[in-house]
């Protein structure tokens, strides 16, 4: 695992490199839970984790590879209940599989985000026609572009903050008309990434409340000041699960904050407001109530696109899985939606040009955010590119859950395990049980991030992967 050097913010001129892509490969690993994960309609007690390898040309730079994880996550991208866990994993992998030929399809040097551009209409198009829906269509490319990058950066010898800052990729306004070229550019110009990224710690729906292992444990908050609470989409249920979940925050001793997840399970907006009714007059749900910053995907994503939210809309309410297009984040504000999830696993070029919008938006009077959540990113890769990407735009507190739902770094063998840890000393420890995510005071540190490349100096042991495993039909279920 070579370790470049250490990343120069001028070894590069203000165009944006153009590139071409000469190879893609995907691999994958079996992570085990340690605890099972409820959330939305699924429990996870294991699911495969996606490694991708892209080796490029930077014209006049010559070839570099790069590399991106994320989690094969099932019944999260696509929640139809007539599909098993393993049909919306399959879903994953085939999105992945109709990206790869149109990416690398591409002719001639272009910069990254013109390969982005060129692919992102037919990729969702190819998947609608073997009915993968339009969240699971972007799991493709969302993953692809970080492993490009990532080789971009370490062929001109940058970090992610540098270069994202210069535009590196090039990112224009092309799919996202309500911007200008001047409010990108002057967004991206302006970031000066964030030191420290507090976590918000994730109480799942099966996850213990009260006693040791519960929420009040140390040994399970690591200190954190956010929570992020699971619900089921049963207003009477939650609101009993709730006033337990404050009682026990309540005696931590420090000031807090929540947000509160329904992963579409709300069915309409009458049981929304029955919820919401209840924070405002149940007195037990006080602790919450008060603290309360925003609620995440109350509704299905369908219905959230047809329903404004009326006077419910003065509160803070966010889109996740709703979030699927480039116009996703106009059409929410239009319904009363206030933010909008930053996911690398649904793209990171949409996070940018969302954080955008957030703050031109911001700028004219009115107030916008986006918000950092998880898809269980793993140590390593996963976590650490999910992590820059939010420090670059301005989260200064990120849901992370995969150190609480996996052991470590899982399966990875201990090399690659100790060859991050020693890459990157403040994010990982080992404490006598194994090297795990180091969180200090509830923090993690961004300091090791800032290395050429896409926030890792190291890549994972690719023998000790396997090929990604071959979907079982070639369309999902009609």
């Amino acid at each position: 695992m070579v370790r470049p050097r250490s990343p120069t913010s001028s070894s590069y001129n203000t165009m944006s490199p153009r590139l071409k892509l000469r190879d893609l490969a995907f691999f994958e690993r079996p992570v085990p839970f340690a605890r099972p994960f409820r959330f939305g309609a699924i429990t996870i007690n294991a699911t495969p984790q996606l490694f991708v390898r892209a080796e490029i040309e930077v014209e006049g730079r010559g070839t570099a590879v790069g590399a991106s994880a994320e989690l094969l996550v099932p019944k999260w991208f696509d929640k139809r209940p007539e599909l098993s866990p393993a049909q919306t994993v399959d879903g994953l992998r085939r999105s992945l599989q109709i990206a790869r030929g149109l990416y690398l399809a591409g002719t001639g040097f272009q910069t990254a985000f013109d390969l982005h551009a060129s692919c992102i209409g037919a990729q969702v198009a190819t998947c609608a026609k073997k009915n993968i829906p339009a969240l699971a269509a972007a799991y493709g490319p969302a993953e692809i572009d970080k492993a490009i990058l990532d080789a971009l950066l370490r062929a001109v010898e940058t970090s992610f903050f540098d270069g994202m800052a210069a535009n590196i990729a090039g990112i224009d306004a092309r799919l996202s008309p309500d911007l200008s070229e001047r409010d990108i550019k002057t967004f991206l110009s302006g970031r000066s990434p964030l030191q420290r990224v507090a976590i918000r710690h994730t109480v799942g729906l099966d996850d213990v409340v009260e006693g040791e292992g519960g929420i009040a444990d140390p040994r399970e908050n690591t200190g954190a000041c956010y929570f992020k609470l699971k619900l089921s989409g049963d207003p009477m249920a939650d609101a009993a699960r709730l006033a337990r979940i404050g009682k026990e925050i309540d005696t931590l001793g420090r000031d807090y904050k929540v947000t509160l997840d329904a992963n579409e399970q709300y069915a309409d907006l009458a049981a929304l407001q029955a919820l919401m009714e209840r924070l405002d007059h149940d007195a037990t749900l006080h602790p919450i109530a008060t603290r309360l910053l925003y609620v995440e995907q109350p509704m299905p994503r369908d219905i959230t696109r047809q329903t404004p939210l009326g006077a419910l809309g003065t509160r803070g309410f966010i889109i996740d899985e709703a979030d699927d297009s480039y116009d996703a984040f106009p059409a929410a504000r239009a319904l009363g939606y206030r933010g909008i999830s930053s996911k690398s696993c649904k793209g990171l070029y949409k996070s940018i040009i969302n954080a955008t919008r957030a703050a031109k938006w911001g700028a004219e009077g009115e107030t916008f955010f986006v918000t950092g959540e998880d898809l269980t990113c793993q140590a390593g890769l996963a976590v650490q590119q999910d992590l820059a990407l939010g420090a670059f735009i301005g989260v200064t507190h990120a849901e992370r859950n995969g150190h609480h739902y996996v052991d470590g770094f899982g399966e990875a063998p201990a090399a690659e395990a100790a060859a991050f840890a020693a890459a990157h000393p403040d994010l990982y420890l080992d404490a006598g049980q194994g090297i795990r995510l180091n969180i200090h005071n509830g923090d993690l540190l961004t300091g090791s991030l800032n290395t050429v490349g896409f926030a890792a100096s190291v890549h994972p042991d690719w023998s000790a992967l396997r090929p990604l495993v071959q979907p079982r039909s070639q369309e999902q279920l009609a």
